[in-house]
């Protein structure tokens, strides 16, 4: 760096991720994803890789996490977050979209770190649901 450079903003240096993530409702009920052992819940879905769509990436991330074939609908919006994680500031960009699963898709995860849970649309506030602006989306 020479003399007149600025170093990187620490914000930048944590970087922006981008996120797609699913809305699925059966039955009155929201399909919600949280890490094992945390109280805060979040839509299904994951990371877009470099040249991948968001409805590609949500498809694959629910293929990859749950093992079921995602039909992924209309955007419904998106949700801006930033918050600090391991003491340093994060961003991320949720691409969110309607998602429709199989007929009476259990609950259930591949990966050993993730669960998966069907919760009741008129008790969603008890789902610690993050960022909490996504409620919106599964109230429409």
């Amino acid at each position: 760096m020479g003399e007149d450079a600025k170093p990187f903003p620490e914000y930048e240096l944590a970087g922006i991720e981008t996120i797609a993530r699913g809305v699925a409702i059966e039955n009155g009920r929201v399909l919600l994803c949280r890490a094992k052992g945390s109280k805060t819940t979040y839509l299904p879905g994951g990371h877009i890789e470099f040249g991948e769509k968001g409805c590609e990436a949500l498809r694959r991330e629910v293929m990859e996490e749950m093992g079921v074939e995602a039909k992924v609908g209309e955007m419904l919006g998106v949700v801006e977050n930033s918050f600090v994680q391991h003491g340093k500031p994060h961003a991320e960009i949720n691409l969110v979209y309607a998602m429709e699963l199989p007929a009476n898709t259990k609950a259930e995860a591949k990966e050993g770190w993730i669960e998966f849970l069907w919760q009741r649309v008129d008790e969603l506030e008890t789902a610690s649901l993050l960022p909490a602006e996504m409620a919106k989306f599964i109230k429409h």
